[in-house]
């Protein structure tokens, strides 16, 4: 698995929380950005939470984009500004889990969830017990919490 070093994961952060600053204000949501970048460093998809509809999560929208057991995914990275649901209505799949299923091995985050919805949120832990590396990357997370000023989370 190819592994990009800091800079590249701060560059494609940076990417998923400009695109977090897309996302439409929701008063009962976060506003997250993601982007899958392959193994040789090419965006593959992009997306933000609430894109195409308003319950749609930044890496439900991102993965939505490509096909179904993409082989590409395999060896890919999914930026996600905020750390992946693991928790959602029942007729809604967690991102946790849709990466999971993906078969995406490397998830890096700048920002791990906070209470403020859900009390205990524990995507990073769940991907973490599958063997996927996650990395995080807390210089960023002041911006990751920027795009989120609508909530009033200080």
């Amino acid at each position: 698995m190819y592994v990009p070093d800091r800079d590249e994961d701060l560059r494609w952060m940076r990417r998923a929380i400009d695109l977090a600053a897309l996302c439409p204000p929701a008063a009962g949501a976060y506003s997250v950005g993601a982007v899958i970048v392959a193994e040789d460093g090419t965006e593959l998809a992009a997306g933000y939470s609430r894109e195409a509809d308003p319950r749609e999560h930044a890496e439900e929208a991102a993965l939505g984009k490509l096909p179904v057991g993409d082989p590409r995914l395999a060896t890919a990275t999914i930026y996600s500004s905020l750390e992946p649901c693991s928790q959602r209505s029942a007729d809604r799949t967690p991102c946790t889990q849709r990466i999971l299923e993906a078969g995406i091995p490397r998830v890096v985050i700048a920002w791990r969830e906070p209470p403020f919805f859900v009390a205990d949120c524990v995507g990073v832990e769940q991907l973490a017990e599958a063997g996927v590396d996650v990395v995080e990357l807390p210089e960023l997370a002041e911006s990751a919490r920027a795009a989120n000023s609508h909530l009033g989370l200080s």
